[in-house]
C-alpha cells in the first residue's frame, strides 16, 4: 500500500476495531450446554419466523427492519446433548458461567481496564436469523482501557461479554437453515475507540489485540474469532466492515474504503448540482421487452414457475444520475454495483442501467423504447430489474433508497470484506433502538478481590513467551515461534520440566511438525497426553531407542500401543556398544584397501555402509568416533 496516497489527517480519518472472540470455557453462556461444536447429523429441528419489535422508545432498527423486508423463513437444527430449551427459546437462560467471566476480567486486566461492578445483562434485537429468540444476550463487563502503540496509545472503550449466534448452514428458496450447536458459546467483544488515525496503526493494534487474546483461554481455529473494523472521513459517514482477518490486507482496505467514500462524496455534489431527484413510481415494463434478444431477460420471463409466481421487468427512473452510475468508485466497482448489492438483498440476481446499456442482449432500439415510457431526458438514467414480481418490486424499492442517498453522500453501512480489499453492502448501520433490558437474568455482583487476585496472575503475553523460549531453550526462531502460534508451549515446558537433560530440539521439533502431521493424516493425536508424551521421550533419554524413532512410537500411541510395545513390535531398541564395536571391525576389515588408499577420505563411504547397517538402531556421533578411530590405526 503506498502510504501517502491520501493525506489521512487532513481527510479527518477515524478507524475503530471490534473483536469479538469464542472464550474456551467448559460449557455456554447461559446453559451447560457443552461449549463445542458438532457434525452429527441433527436429531430436532424447530422453525421460526421473526419480526422487529420496537424498543422502549417505541423506536424500530433500521437493520431489524430491513432484514423483515426479506421475509424469510428459519429452520433451526438441533441436539440432545449439544443444545437445549434455551437455545430454541423455550426456557429461560440459566445463571451466566462464571467461568467465562473469570476469562474476561483476565483480558481486561491485560487490556489496562476497568471491571464493572455490576454486570447487567441486555438484549440486542438480531433477526437475521442467527437467534432464535430474535435477539442476543450480551453485558459490559469492562471499560476504560488502552493499548500502546507507536502513534500513540489506543483507548479499550469496552469489553463486552455475550453469546454468539448459531451457525448458517446454508439458504434455499427463501428458508434459511441454521444449526443451534454454536449458539450461545461465549464470546468476548472488545470495542476500541475511534481515535487511530492511521491504517497502519490499526493494523499495529489487531496485531497486539490478537496477541494479548491468544495468551488466555480462547478458541483457536476457523471461525473462531471475528475481527470488524469501523471507518470515517470527515465529510463521510461511519462503515462497518465485517469479517476483517487478514491484518496485512487491512491498510489496503482503509485506502480502498477512503477512496470509496470520497467518490461517493464526489458523486453527491455533481447531483445536487444538477439537481437530481429519484423517482419513487416503479414501471412495468414487461411488454416492451416481451420479443428482446437478451437471453437473461427471457429466462426471466418465459420461467415455467411465472404462473405460480408472477415474474416480471420493472423499471425506475433517476433524474440527473446519467454517467454516475457507472462510475468506479473502488477498484473493479461502481456505483452501480452498490445498487445492484442492495437489490440483491432482496433475492434478485441483479440490475441493468442506463450507463452499460446497450448490452447483454438489450438493443439500442429497445434502450429507446424505455427511455420514452419513463421520459428520460438529458442527464436522466433508468434501472431496471426483471425477476419474480413481488421481489424485483422490493428490489427497486431499495435500490430506490440508495439512490436517495446517493445525492446526499455516504450512507451508514455495515459491510463485508473481501478478499482482494474491497467490500460489498450488508445491511444498513444498527442503532441504538435494538438494545432493550433483559429481564430474565439477575444483576451479577463482581467480586472486586477476585478481581484483584486475578490481575496479579496474569498469563505471559505469547510475544515474551517465544523470546524467553528461544533463549531458554537454544531453540531456533522459527521452532519457538511455531510452539507458540499453535499454542503448545506450555505444554513442551511441563515436559522439560519433567525431562530437563532431553534434547530441547527434538522434543519442540516432535510437538510442531511429527504431531501436526499425524494430525494432518487422520491420527488421533488428542490420546497424547503429556504423561504419554514423556514416557516416550524418556525412551530417547534413557538410551532405549535412538531419538529418530519416536515418531514410530507417536504414532503408535494413537493406536492405543504402548510405547514399550511399540519398541518391540518395530524392535526399536539401540543396539549394545559391543555389537556396534563388532559390526565396525567387520566393516573396517573388509575395506582395509579404501582405507590405505583413501585416508580418511575413507570416513564418508564407510558411515554410509556402518548407518545403512544399523538402520538408526545406532548412535550416529558413537558410530563416527569409532570409525575414526578405525581408520587412524589401519592407515599405516
Amino acid at each position: 500500500m503506498a502510504e501517502d496516497k491520501f493525506d489521512y489527517e487532513k481527510l479527518g480519518l477515524k478507524m475503530g476495531l471490534e473483536i469479538h472472540q469464542q472464550l474456551d470455557s467448559q460449557t455456554k453462556l447461559f446453559c451447560r450446554c457443552p461449549n463445542s461444536l458438532t457434525d452429527k447429523d441433527p436429531e430436532i429441528t424447530l422453525y421460526r419466523r421473526l419480526r422487529p419489535t420496537q424498543s422502549e422508545l417505541g423506536e424500530i432498527d433500521r437493520a431489524a427492519y430491513e432484514e423483515s423486508q426479506r421475509n424469510l423463513q428459519f429452520l433451526y437444527q438441533a441436539y440432545t446433548h449439544h443444545t437445549c430449551l434455551v437455545e430454541a427459546d423455550e426456557e429461560p437462560p440459566h445463571p451466566l458461567n462464571m467461568e467465562a467471566v473469570d476469562i474476561s476480567i483476565i483480558l481486561a486486566s491485560l487490556m489496562n481496564m476497568k471491571v464493572v461492578d455490576e454486570f447487567h445483562t441486555m438484549r440486542k434485537q438480531v433477526i437475521d436469523g442467527s437467534n432464535t429468540s430474535g435477539f442476543q444476550r450480551t453485558g459490559i463487563l469492562a471499560t476504560d482501557g488502552y493499548v500502546e502503540t507507536e502513534y500513540g496509545n489506543v483507548t479499550i472503550e469496552t469489553l463486552g461479554l455475550e453469546e454468539d449466534a448459531a451457525r448458517r448452514i446454508g439458504e434455499e428458496d427463501g428458508m434459511v437453515v441454521f444449526r443451534l450447536d454454536r449458539l450461545g458459546i461465549p464470546l468476548a467483544e472488545i470495542t476500541t475507540s475511534p481515535d487511530m488515525h492511521n491504517p497502519l496503526q490499526v493494523q499495529q493494534v489487531a496485531y497486539q489485540l490478537g496477541q494479548i487474546l491468544r495468551s488466555t483461554k480462547v478458541k483457536r481455529g476457523l471461525g473462531t474469532i471475528r475481527q470488524d473494523l469501523n471507518i470515517s472521513i470527515k465529510e463521510g459517514a461511519r462503515v462497518e466492515i465485517k469479517g476483517v482477518q487478514d491484518l496485512d490486507l487491512m491498510p489496503t482496505m482503509v485506502e480502498n474504503e477512503v477512496e470509496r467514500q470520497l467518490n461517493l462524496i464526489d458523486i453527491s455534489r455533481i447531483l445536487q448540482d444538477r439537481d437530481a431527484s429519484v423517482e419513487t413510481t416503479i414501471h412495468d415494463i414487461t411488454d416492451l421487452l416481451k420479443d428482446t434478444e437478451s437471453k437473461v431477460i427471457q429466462s426471466i420471463i418465459q420461467s415455467p414457475t411465472n404462473e405460480v409466481k408472477p415474474t416480471a421487468v420493472l423499471a425506475i427512473k433517476l433524474r440527473g444520475f446519467k454517467g454516475l452510475i457507472g462510475r468506479e468508485i473502488q477498484p473493479g466497482k461502481r456505483l452501480g454495483t452498490e445498487f445492484s448489492e442492495h437489490g440483491k438483498k432482496m433475492g434478485v440476481n441483479g440490475l441493468f442501467h442506463t450507463d452499460e446499456l446497450p448490452a447483454y442482449g438489450v438493443t439500442q432500439q429497445e434502450v429507446d423504447t424505455i427511455n420514452e415510457k419513463l421520459d428520460i431526458t438529458g442527464n436522466d438514467a433508468f434501472i431496471l430489474v426483471a425477476g419474480e414480481e413481488q421481489k424485483a418490486y422490493n428490489a427497486l424499492q431499495e435500490v430506490i433508497k440508495r439512490a436517495q442517498q446517493a445525492i446526499i453522500g455516504v450512507p451508514e453501512q455495515t459491510r463485508k470484506a473481501l478478499d482482494n480489499g474491497n467490500t460489498e453492502y450488508l445491511r444498513p448501520l444498527p442503532t441504538a433502538s435494538r438494545m432493550y433490558v433483559e429481564t430474565d437474568i439477575p444483576t451479577v455482583i463482581i467480586d472486586k478481590q477476585h478481581v484483584v487476585e486475578i490481575a496479579a496472575n496474569l498469563p505471559e503475553l505469547p510475544y515474551i513467551k517465544q523470546e524467553r523460549i528461544q533463549k531458554q531453550y537454544n531453540l531456533s526462531e522459527d521452532l519457538a515461534s511455531q510452539l507458540v502460534h499453535r499454542n503448545q508451549a506450555d505444554l513442551f515446558e511441563e515436559i522439560k520440566e519433567q525431562l530437563p537433560n532431553m534434547d530441547s530440539v527434538k522434543i519442540a521439533s516432535d510437538i510442531v511438525y511429527t504431531i501436526k502431521d499425524l494430525k494432518r493424516d487422520n491420527y488421533d493425536t488428542s490420546k497424547l497426553t503429556t504423561s504419554l508424551l514423556v514416557e516416550i521421550f524418556k525412551l530417547v533419554e534413557d538410551d532405549i531407542i535412538p531419538a529418530a524413532e519416536t515418531e514410530v512410537v507417536i504414532k503408535d500411541a494413537c493406536n492405543d500401543i504402548t510405547p514399550m510395545e511399540s519398541v518391540k513390535r518395530n524392535n526399536l531398541k539401540k543396539l549394545d556398544e559391543n555389537v556396534i564395536k563388532e559390526a565396525i571391525d567387520e566393516i573396517i576389515n573388509e575395506n582395509i584397501e579404501m582405507i590405505q588408499q583413501r585416508k580418511m577420505g575413507a570416513m564418508g563411504p564407510l558411515m554410509g555402509k556402518a548407518m545403512a547397517k544399523f538402520q538408526g538402531k545406532a548412535d550416529g556421533q558413537m558410530v563416527s568416533n569409532l570409525i575414526k578411530d578405525a581408520i587412524m590405526k589401519n592407515m599405516n
